[in-house]
């Protein structure tokens, strides 16, 4: 016996609800996040956010990339500097701290060098501008490193 349904929709309309089941099976498959076991465990609430003893990651990003060539100090003396001319910036030298808009780090970073008149081996990164939170913790990375002790 037919359904009244099918017979209403026809085949083509049947096909057509069949596709959109399928396709909807895929949506909202990523897992959750993990959680700590405790019932009342809260989810992270942003892509920066790290747990207890991780690196954030503007952390990451900085220990991973930046400090390649801007070192782990912030001096310019990273593994890659050696071959670089001109050397790269040195986060620690005040005057340039002070000669600095948070504004004009973010562009660099998001832009690279060449995009704003520095050095061409400064590259840009424009992946951040849907991560804001990122950027302004590169900058703030930037900033301590130009903060007395």
């Amino acid at each position: 016996m037919r359904s009244p349904f099918v017979g209403s929709l026809g085949s083509f309309g049947v096909l057509v609800l069949a596709i959109l089941a399928v396709s909807a099976c895929g949506k909202n498959s990523e897992p959750p996040p993990p959680s700590s076991g405790s019932p009342n465990a809260q989810p992270e609430t942003g892509p920066s956010r790290a747990r207890a003893g991780e690196p954030s990651q503007a952390e990451a990003m900085f220990t991973t990339v930046c400090a390649m060539c801007h070192g782990t100090d912030g001096t310019g003396n990273g593994p890659a500097s050696a071959s670089l001319n001109p050397k790269p910036r040195n986060y620690t030298d005040a005057a340039w701290q002070a000669g600095v808009s948070d504004a004009q780090l973010k562009d660099i970073i998001l832009k690279g060098g060449a995009a704003v008149g520095k050095s061409a081996a400064m590259p840009g990164n424009p992946q951040l501008a849907d991560h804001p939170e990122v950027l302004d913790g590169l900058v703030q990375i930037v900033r301590k490193f130009g903060k007395k002790p």
